[in-house]
């Protein structure tokens, strides 16, 4: 949907579609999603049919078929030859093809250190270096012949007189190219340029889809992948056991045990810190390949991506941490009046997205070593934890500020707040109270946290090589 412009019908993009599909042989796995059930081989037929939605004259496809057996690589070169039947122009570079796969090939290029040793019909080749001296042996694969004499490595069945070292062979075929084949090489090339003059006609330049069109098309695509990742069986299990285990443990807490209540409304932000943050650390690091493909092909702007990728997080980040709340406030009996609930939701709600706003950010920064991302912020939130007002109540003079820029902190701030509001406010001892931060500030801080690090997330991107 992306590929094609704005100003195409809907019908027609998803008939370009269906037609890629059928020309590549993908029909068996058209309603699969590409990580399952998808073979090897039917993956790179997904990328090539990716790049032919746009119907180009040249495809370039880098070691189509590395990784693939000998069956598969076949199939796909047999599909990539026919689509160059159809007036199609396709260069591939390849990794050990097979003496099958040898005789697909229309022409040939064959380099050595950057110098051309033969470029012409890949069934002239043998021919070519049997001229020079040079021939395989009857059960050697042409390709193994050509990439040995390449490397300048000419066993002795391959020629009666073969070269003493590697550079002399190098040299007697570049040298050989230089005098033989190169000429008849310019020569092609000026007669197709002459022959091409005044045969382009100028395109009309390709028109982009809108900021809202990749917007919502990216949402639609995130929610669709989101959904699988975040709500598996696991997880759910995880998150309802820890909730069940919390509960148990602070089981009707009445509010004079102020000191119980307090271990309680500082467990809950350390549980969603680390849940939130080092889930997100990891999003960013495994869309790289494909953020860097689809920004490269110039499919849709970063700005449509990231946002679609925060509000398509949303609902799915949100709905553990409701479940959880739920749980834990009836059996633990915190204070029983609806707008308390609601508050108290509402801050881990926030907290759960500043965490994963971290999560995020260092993921973002850090995008080629998500192992070193995730060390990193559990080292960050570490810190946080312990200079969140429960653990160290008397922090040293030179360690505020890693007190004021913990969210857990005012995570923790608030929902003492909100649990011991109005009356019950007196049941709080004086050293709770004083020097603490106001309820606005831990607000404002958490707002300015929320969107800080999902601008630097942003910003990190912006520096991902496409």
């Amino acid at each position: 949907m992306l590929r094609l412009p704005t100003s195409t019908p809907a019908a027609a993009k998803t008939g370009a579609a269906e037609a890629v599909i059928a020309e590549l042989g993908l029909g068996a796995c058209a309603d699969t999603m590409v990580g399952n059930g998808v073979s090897g081989g039917e993956r790179k037929r997904v990328s090539i049919g990716h790049e032919m939605l746009v119907n180009p004259s040249l495809l370039i496809l880098d070691e189509p078929t590395s990784g693939l057996d000998s069956t598969a690589a076949v199939r796909l070169v047999s599909t990539i030859s026919a689509l160059a039947r159809k007036g199609r122009t396709v260069v591939m570079s390849v990794h050990q093809p097979s003496s099958r796969l040898y005789r697909t090939f229309d022409s040939l290029l064959l380099l050595a250190e950057g110098s051309c040793v033969y470029h012409g019909p890949g069934g002239d080749a043998l021919e070519y270096f049997a001229s020079l001296g040079f021939a395989p042996g009857l059960h050697v694969n042409p390709t193994d012949f050509m990439v040995d004499l390449a490397n300048g490595f000419a066993q002795e069945e391959y020629s009666d007189s073969a070269a003493a070292d590697v550079g002399s062979v190098k040299r007697l075929l570049i040298s050989s190219y230089n005098r033989v084949l190169a000429p008849k090489v310019k020569a092609a090339i000026n007669v197709a340029d002459h022959a091409g003059d005044g045969a382009h006609q100028q395109q009309e330049p390709p028109s982009f889809t809108s900021w809202t069109y990749q917007f919502r098309t990216l949402l639609l695509r995130s929610l669709k992948q989101r959904r699988h990742e975040t709500f598996t069986s696991l997880r759910i299990f995880q998150v309802i056991a820890a909730a069940v285990v919390v509960g148990a443990m602070w089981w009707q807490l009445a509010p004079l045990g102020v000191d119980d209540r307090k271990g309680l409304l500082f467990i809950v932000p350390i549980f969603w810190g680390y849940f939130a943050s080092l889930n997100a650390v990891f999003e960013f690091p495994q869309d790289r390949p494909v953020l860097a493909r689809e920004r490269a092909s110039g499919m849709y702007a970063l700005s449509s991506y990231f946002m679609s990728r925060m509000v398509g997080d949303l609902p799915m980040q949100l709905a553990l941490p409701t479940a959880f709340t739920v749980i834990v406030y009836l059996m633990a009996g915190l204070n029983p009046a609806p707008s308390a609930f609601a508050l108290t939701l509402a801050v881990i709600l926030s907290y759960v997205l500043v965490a994963e706003g971290l999560g995020l950010a260092v993921g973002a920064v850090m995008i080629v070593d998500a192992k070193r991302a995730s060390t990193f912020v559990t080292v960050i939130m570490l810190a946080y934890i312990i200079s969140g007002g429960f653990y160290v109540q008397h922090v040293p003079g030179f360690m505020v500020w890693a007190k004021y820029t913990s969210f857990t902190y005012y995570c923790y701030r608030l929902l003492i707040a909100v649990q011991y509001s109005g009356h019950l406010k007196r049941l709080l001892p004086s050293e709770d109270m004083d020097g603490e931060a106001s309820t606005g500030m831990c607000i404002i801080a958490l707002l300015a946290m929320f969107f800080g690090y999902r601008l630097l997330a942003f910003l990190a991107l912006r520096h991902i090589r496409t």
